[in-house]
């Protein structure tokens, strides 16, 4: 409802506004028809179940949601997983991992962890989203050729399979495939289409076709799954065992971590076509509750579809009502035109998930980053491509985020300086305490950077290399941001070995949190008081003078010099 109220005193339910959003919505949800089928398809689900999950997808993320102009419901980018769960655990296991997923997706909102997606790297993103691309592409030769069924677990035995078969292709499922594919990319060319979407000139031209000509041996919905249901859903309650909630934890937190990727993705873009500012937060429990509820209604995983939330700003669409006409539109559609749907070709569908998976490779953007990015960038990608094509999304994922981190880690660590100060450095400090050089018995190190497990062994081989043995040392943190246990525990290893070989340790500069943590972990107790100096200056002073401050507050002459 925060978009609804945001849209209301923004002025966009004003006279003159609410048309466009109206036959924008209309126009999205006419593009959804076509594809919310095909996505119900390739996921393993009957086609009326796709549309069910856009009805309910595209209204709740609408009235709920953190954008304006989000349109939801089934996405390609979820094909490869859900495809996965519903053959090894049926429809209804799906179900109940789109349950779960919506869980964890409200969960993530609630606890306000919208922000924490964007810091997913650009290249496991685009890795798995075109593995996914590739994973569609070739999951639908058997519908786009009228192959036989194959079989085979894994991608490379359906891959090798698929193409031993290539000889019996259909050859009127080909054609018809072929046909439909190019309506669905040039149709728009032609006068009077242009802006009539491609997919739609499709699905109604192979349609018309197969109910006129009723081409021998073309499979239809009508032929594969006899037909759509005229009418809405019925609630029903999927079954749930424990057993299949703890087997399907894991796909549920993919499902759910693709949604959100996706959907903060698809308002990211929206955000730069409207000027506007969706709320992440807000945006991940709309699209939890979505997720939640779909299941009871015959539907499955939704999520915010970056090409229809652009089709609909593209057409007027500024505020939720364009995502509530999209739902309606649908529900009128499966009313009064669901017979008609038994002569849809699946070779149409399949044309239409082509261009789909052609969309989601980003195939410039993939080779701009072969072509452009760092070398450990460029493995991350291909590691997280081949292993979403080759092995298992969830698998891809957690390896390119674990190979991403590791990766900036060591960057970081190598960003850690820890340097040694002369008295070029400190022409200022030694005048103030009467000194024109730094006695050969006092060294100073500076380190920069953050003082974590990363970069403790570099601080740790500095310090222990010190060959003389002067009598004080002193660590000027005032460039450390942050320090870590790792980190605290190597400055506590390294204050005992100094001083077991007699050198007086002086730590200065530290900032608020860090001297916070040093507290709570004991160390300046064991450094001593005397020995931690917020200003560098009185830190000098006392490691050149050894003036110390006892318990007491009395001061004492110990000379180092």
């Amino acid at each position: 409802m925060i978009t609804i109220l945001e849209a209301k005193r923004a002025g966009l339910f004003g006279q003159g506004k609410i048309v466009p959003n109206v036959v924008a919505g209309v126009i999205v949800g006419v593009v959804a028809l076509p594809l919310a089928m095909a996505f119900a398809i390739a996921s393993g689900a009957r086609p009326e179940q796709g549309i069910y999950t856009a009805i309910i997808g595209g209204f709740m993320v609408s009235v709920l949601g953190g954008s304006r102009v989000q349109i939801a419901g089934p996405t390609g980018a979820f094909i490869a997983i859900l495809a996965g769960v519903t053959l090894k655990y049926g429809f209804e296991g799906l179900q109940l991992a789109t349950l779960m997923a919506g869980l964890i997706l409200l969960i993530m909102g609630l606890t306000r962890m919208g922000g924490v997606i964007k810091f997913i790297p650009d290249p496991v993103i685009v890795g798995f989203t075109a593995g996914i691309g590739v994973i569609i592409w070739v999951g639908q030769w058997r519908d786009f050729l009228g192959l036989p069924k194959v079989e085979g677990e894994h991608f490379h035995q359906k891959l090798v399979h698929l193409v031993e078969v290539l000889p019996q292709l259909h050859i009127s499922t080909t054609g018809m495939a072929l046909m439909s594919l190019l309506l669905v990319l040039f149709s728009t060319r032609v006068w009077g289409l242009k802006r009539v979407p491609g997919p739609l000139v499709a699905l109604i031209v192979a349609t018309s076709l197969q109910a006129v000509f009723h081409f021998e041996g073309i499979a239809t919905i009508g032929s594969a799954f006899g037909g759509i249901p005229q009418g809405l859903p019925h609630f029903s309650f999927p079954s749930v065992t424990l057993a299949q909630v703890i087997s399907l934890i894991g796909p549920a937190f993919t499902i759910a971590m693709l949604g959100a990727i996706e959907s903060l993705l698809s308002a990211v873009v929206a955000d730069g076509m409207t000027a506007t500012k969706h709320d992440s937060n807000q945006e991940l429990i709309g699209q939890g509750l979505a997720n939640v509820v779909a299941p009871f209604f015959g539907g499955f995983a939704s999520t915010g579809a970056i090409a229809r939330t652009a089709t609909n700003i593209r057409n007027g669409g500024t505020s939720p009502l364009a995502g509530i006409t999209h739902a309606l539109t649908l529900v009128l559609i499966i009313l009064f035109l669901a017979p008609y749907a038994a002569y849809i070709p699946l070779a149409c569908l399949a044309a239409i998930l082509f261009v789909v998976a052609y969309n989601m490779s980003e195939l410039k953007h993939f080779s701009h980053i072969v072509r452009r990015a760092p070398r450990a960038d460029v493995a991350i990608l291909l590691i997280t491509f081949l292993l979403t094509v080759f092995a298992d999304l969830v698998v891809a994922v957690n390896i390119g985020v674990i190979l991403a981190i590791l990766q900036f880690l060591r960057r970081m660590a190598e960003t850690v300086d820890v340097q040694v100060v002369d008295s070029k450095d400190l022409k200022t400090e030694l005048a103030a305490i009467g000194l024109k050089e730094l006695p050969r018995t006092v060294l100073i190190y500076e380190i920069d950077g953050p003082f974590f497990f990363g970069a403790v062994e570099k601080f740790e081989q500095v310090l222990m290399e010190i060959h003389a043995d002067p009598k004080a040392v002193i660590l000027r943190f005032r460039r450390v941001p942050f320090m870590d246990i790792t980190g605290i525990q190597t400055l506590e290893e390294v204050i005992v070995k100094l001083r077991k070989r007699g050198m007086r340790i002086l730590l200065s500069e530290a900032n608020e949190r860090v001297r916070a943590k040093l507290w709570k972990a004991g160390v300046i107790d064991l450094l001593g008081k005397q020995d931690f100096h917020e200003q560098f200056g009185t830190a000098l002073s006392s490691a050149v003078t050894g003036l110390a401050v006892t318990g007491d507050g009395t001061v004492k002459a110990n000379p180092v010099v």
